[in-house]
């Protein structure tokens, strides 16, 4: 971005003078004064941590003026100050300003699992023939939005944006925010079941994403879902789905599991193969969605062919990675829920490798009332045969583990209390050798990650 204050200060409807600061030229936003580049707006957000106090850092690593919510003291002197009546509101109002100004086409991803994958398939779908700006990391909240919006470049001609949530109204508030062209909806599970009690109303809080569509806008979501074809049939927006099912718009084919990649065939492409370098038939489901969106903006077939084959996903999801000891790592360790970890386990069982399978599951959180229940439904997905061990750590996974033990022999099920990670992870790195795959996945509160770094790190 590139904005000069005196157009920021009147975006955010801001009553300060900077009259004398109004040639000052803004390149970027940033709420994080660790992380951010000279030339940087500072928004310093109240939350735990209030952000007013990191004010002297931001300017010191390069800041060139700061937003200032009003009644908070020590505001610095000699330096540009916008003063507003909340900071994140007025950081939301930054990038509703920025986005009318750029004008590019709005797609907005949201879903139980895959919208990350899906976003980054999308993304890449899209930039074989336009100028793309994508949400990155997990982006993809109040604050993670606007910041994605305000990353663009000039040029920027499509925008596409991941959605999370985690109450109602969340989804409602981030689509009318960016008013998307396309809306797309990967899935409903049970992710945050805690907080909305039924997948009823998970799919209900889903379709929030609509909310903001523009009039002309398109409804992409997974055909194979009855909650959502129930919840679409009163939407008077374009609709197209996607699935496995033959009744949907656009659906697979035949598939083809390569190991360690799927080659899959879709109706909508007579006699073109499609690769993605990835496991699990449900990144199949992601691609298509992708698929949809690039049919929608005509991008030719060989590109599409090509951006699946090439394609970077966002680190951790589902991302194979080779250990310091030679073993293949299957690294999954950003999020969890039931329906994420039964897809996962189907795909990483499935594969072909004749190497001994080692999978490490951590406690799926934010499941409420239900939590030990769903971790023991997990049993029916472990394959004795084909999973030879299994690492389990956390509180809610213990029924998991009473539920395995009767099936495993005593030592190939073996449990760890969440402030355990580091006994498990030395555990795991004595255990494994070159000939084993190993399957990492939890909730990221469990910090799975540091036992991937343990892994890959040389000793």
């Amino acid at each position: 971005m590139k904005m000069s204050l005196a157009e920021i200060n009147r975006a955010v409807d801001s009553k300060s003078d900077v009259s004398k600061y109004q040639d000052i030229e803004v390149t970027s936003v940033a709420f994080d004064s660790r992380n951010l580049k000279p030339g940087a707006l500072f928004i310093p957000l109240v939350d735990k941590n209030d952000g007013h106090d990191y004010i002297n850092d931001a300017i010191k690593n390069g800041a060139v003026a700061t937003l200032w919510q009003n009644n908070h003291k020590n505001q610095p002197l000699d330096f540009p100050v916008l003063q507003v009546n909340d900071t994140l509101d007025a950081l939301q109002e930054l990038a509703k300003y920025y986005l009318i100004k750029i004008n590019p086409r709005v797609i907005a991803v949201t879903g139980s699992n895959g919208k990350t994958t899906t976003k980054d398939m999308i993304a890449s779908v899209l930039s074989t023939q336009f100028n793309v700006t994508k949400t990155h990391a997990n982006f993809n909240n109040e604050i993670g939005v606007p910041i994605t919006v305000l990353s663009m470049e000039p040029n920027t001609e499509m925008l596409v944006i991941e959605m999370g949530m985690d109450r109602p109204g969340q989804l409602d508030h981030l689509s009318r925010l960016v008013q998307p062209d396309i809306a797309i909806i990967t899935m409903i599970g049970e992710a945050h079941i805690e907080f909305f009690g039924t997948r009823d109303k998970i799919a209900d809080a889903k379709m929030e994403i609509t909310h903001g569509l523009k009039a002309d806008g398109t409804f992409v979501y997974n055909g194979d879902e009855p909650l959502l074809n129930e919840r679409a049939e009163d939407l008077n927006f374009r609709k197209f789905t996607f699935g496995s099912h033959k009744n949907n718009d656009y659906y697979v084919e035949s598939i083809n599991n390569l190991g360690n990649a799927i080659n899959f065939e879709a109706n909508k492409w007579e006699n073109t193969q499609f690769k993605i370098n990835m496991l699990g038939n449900y990144n199949v489901n992601n691609a298509l969605a992708a698929l949809v969106v690039g049919d929608l903006y005509h991008i030719q077939t060989s590109n599409l062919q090509q951006a699946l084959d090439k394609l970077q996903v966002t680190e951790n999801r589902a991302e194979w990675i080779n250990g310091s000891k030679g073993e293949r790592i299957l690294s999954d360790v950003y999020n969890s829920n039931p329906t994420a970890v039964k897809e996962v386990l189907k795909a990483f069982t499935n594969d072909s490798s004749d190497k001994r399978k080692i999978v490490v599951l951590g406690d799926m959180l934010e499941l409420g009332s239900k939590s030990k229940e769903l971790h023991e439904s997990l049993a029916d997905s472990f394959d004795i045969n084909r999973i030879q061990k299994v690492y389990l750590i956390g509180d809610d996974i213990k029924s998991l583990y009473d539920k395995l033990k009767l099936a495993y022999p005593a030592d190939k099920v073996i449990y760890y209390q969440t402030k355990h990670l580091r006994d498990l992870s030395e555990a795991l790195n004595d255990d494994i050798s070159e000939n084993d795959e190993v399957l990492l996945k939890a909730s990221h509160g469990i910090h799975l990650e540091k036992v991937l770094n343990h892994l890959t790190t040389e000793k």
